[in-house]
C-alpha cells in the first residue's frame, strides 16, 4: 500500500472509531502512532521514536514531549499529541516552549485529525506563532499529501523541507489575503484600481462607488474565469468521446430539456462556490472510486456531481441558487432525493458517510 492510501486508510480509521476515543492517551494509540508508522517510523524503535522525551528549560523542570522522532541520535521532529476533540488553537504555545529547550528543527501538534507542522523561518531556535502547513485527515487534499509525504524516513531532507516550508508559508499568508479581499475589497485595492480606471478626481465618495464595482467585478472574473474552464473541459470531452449513458427520467429530461441554446446558456451560471463544493465532495468519494470518474453538470436547478460523466450515477446535487438556503441533495435508489440543509461550504464534510454510500453503489 503506497502512502496516499495508507492516508486515506488512516483516515477511514478516524471516521469510523472517534467518537470511542475517550482520553488523549486512546488518541495516541489509535491515531497518532499509526501516522507515524506511515511516515515510516517504527514506534517502538527510540533509535527512532522517544516517546515522553525530557524537554525542560531553565525556569521549569519535568516537561516532557509526546514524541521525538530521532535522527542520527537527535530530534528531528518534536510531537506534541492532544485528545481528537481539543482545540490545538489553546496548546501551540507549550510546544513552542519544548521546541525552545530542543535542537528539534520541526514542531508538530495534532489531535489525531489535523495536524500542524511548525519551523523556525522568522528567527532560528524559536517556533513560528503560524504552522507552514496545517493537514487535515477530514479534509484531505491531494497537494498536501505530497507535503505531508516529505517527512517520510526515506524522503526527508532538511533543506527540502525547510525550501517547501519557507514557499508554504508565505503562499499561505497571499492566499488569506487573496479570499479577503474577494470577500470584501480592501480600501487600498479598492483605491488602486479605480485610480487605473477613473480618469477624474478620485474622491471619498468615488471610492465609496467603486467599492461595490470591485467586490462585484472580481465576484464575476471568478465566475468567468470558471465558465472558460467548464467549457474547456466539454470540448475535451466530446472530442475524447463521451461514456454512454442511459436514457434520463421523464423528469430529468423535463429539468433539463432547453428551450434554446443561447438561452440556456445565459442562465447557467456556474460559481465559485458550486466548484468548492465538487471539489471537496471529490476529496471525500476518491476513497471509494477514482478521482477521474467523478464529473459534474451544472444546470438552471442545481449543480450535478455523478460518477462516469453519467447523469444516472448521481452522487450528489448542490443546490446553491438561493444563498440563504444552501441545500444538498442525495438521490437514492428509486430516484427520491434527500435534502439537507448547510450553513457554509465547508459544512459538507458533515456528510461524508452518505456521499461515500452514494459513490460506492458505482465501486
Amino acid at each position: 500500500m503506497d502512502f496516499k492510501d495508507s492516508i486515506f486508510q488512516l483516515a477511514e480509521r478516524v471516521s469510523s472509531l472517534k467518537e470511542s476515543i475517550q482520553t488523549e492517551e486512546a488518541t495516541k494509540n489509535a491515531f497518532i502512532m499509526p501516522f507515524i508508522q506511515i511516515l515510516g517510523y517504527d514506534v517502538f524503535n527510540p533509535l527512532e521514536v522517544v516517546p515522553e522525551m525530557d524537554c525542560d528549560i531553565a525556569k521549569k523542570k519535568g516537561e516532557k514531549i509526546d514524541y521525538a522522532i530521532m535522527k542520527d541520535g537527535s530530534p528531528i521532529m518534536l510531537i506534541e499529541c492532544k485528545h481528537w476533540k481539543q482545540d490545538l488553537n489553546l496548546h501551540d504555545n507549550q510546544l513552542k516552549r519544548y521546541y525552545v529547550a530542543s535542537k528539534a528543527k520541526f514542531g508538530l501538534l495534532t489531535n489525531g485529525i489535523v495536524y500542524r507542522f511548525y519551523t523556525d523561518l522568522i528567527k532560528e531556535n524559536i517556533m513560528d506563532d503560524v504552522p507552514f502547513l496545517e493537514f487535515n485527515l477530514e479534509k484531505i487534499r491531494e497537494t498536501q499529501i505530497e507535503e505531508v509525504k516529505k517527512f517520510c524516513k526515506e524522503n526527508f531532507d532538511l533543506e527540502n523541507i525547510l525550501s517547501s516550508a519557507n514557499e508554504l508559508k508565505y503562499m499561505s499568508e497571499v492566499k488569506k489575503i487573496i479570499r479577503s479581499e474577494f470577500d470584501e475589497p480592501s480600501p487600498e485595492l479598492v483605491k488602486i484600481l479605480t485610480k487605473r480606471v477613473y480618469e477624474g478626481i478620485v474622491t471619498q465618495k468615488v471610492l465609496d462607488q467603486f467599492t461595490d464595482i470591485v467586490e462585484r467585478a472580481l465576484k464575476s472574473h471568478i465566475n468567468d474565469v470558471m465558465s472558460e474552464k467548464l467549457g474547456i473541459a466539454i470540448k475535451a470531452t466530446e472530442v475524447a468521446g463521451a461514456p454512454i449513458q442511459t436514457p434520463p427520467t421523464a423528469q430529468e429530461q423535463k429539468e433539463e430539456e432547453p428551450k434554446k441554446d443561447d438561452e440556456k446558456a445565459s442562465k447557467i451560471n456556474t460559481t465559485m462556490e458550486e466548484m468548492e463544493g465538487y471539489y471537496i465532495v471529490k476529496s471525500i468519494v476518491c476513497e471509494v472510486i477514482s478521482s477521474e470518474r467523478i464529473t459534474y453538470r451544472d444546470s438552471q436547478s442545481y449543480f450535478a456531481i455523478f460518477a462516469d460523466d453519467n447523469n444516472r450515477r448521481p452522487i450528489c446535487r448542490l443546490h446553491f441558487n438561493n444563498i440563504n438556503n444552501k441545500r444538498i441533495g442525495f438521490v437514492d435508489e428509486n430516484r427520491n432525493e434527500q435534502m439537507e440543509t448547510i450553513k457554509k461550504i465547508d459544512d459538507i464534510y458533515n456528510f461524508k458517510k452518505q456521499l461515500i454510500e452514494a459513490a460506492k453503489r458505482y465501486v
